[in-house]
């Protein structure tokens, strides 16, 4: 029996839930170089939040708190006053990294706006 020319046709996979996947990207995988770009870009194209900012701001906060716990800054504190500390770093530090992400945030679609035209 003489054999087809026709082209293999690749199948979707099911999962057990019923969700259909199609199959993965073909071709030539992208360098570094394009895949640092675009999810730079992507990131840059959403706008602030303050959870965000918030997450930024405990981060800090708590750095701040075993700095001063440790007693980088001079003599060691207790415990209550790297809390304390730390809890007004965080009041402050947290719209500061807002403001700071929607400066960002601004300075780029402006880019992107001048670009365009």
């Amino acid at each position: 029996m003489a054999q087809t020319k026709r082209k293999r046709r690749t199948k979707h996979r099911g999962t057990p839930v019923g969700n259909v996947e199609a199959r993965g990207r073909t071709g030539r995988k992208p360098t570094d170089a394009e895949t640092r770009k675009n999810a730079r870009q992507s990131r840059l194209d959403k706008p602030p939040t303050w959870n965000s900012a918030f997450l930024k701001s405990a981060l800090m906060a708590s750095v701040l708190f075993v700095l001063t716990r440790i007693g980088l800054f001079g003599e060691e504190t207790s415990i209550g006053q790297s809390i304390i500390i730390s809890a007004f770093a965080l009041l402050l530090y947290t719209p500061a990294a807002y403001l700071t992400d929607r400066w960002v945030y601004q300075r780029n679609q402006r880019r992107k706006a001048a670009a365009k035209r």
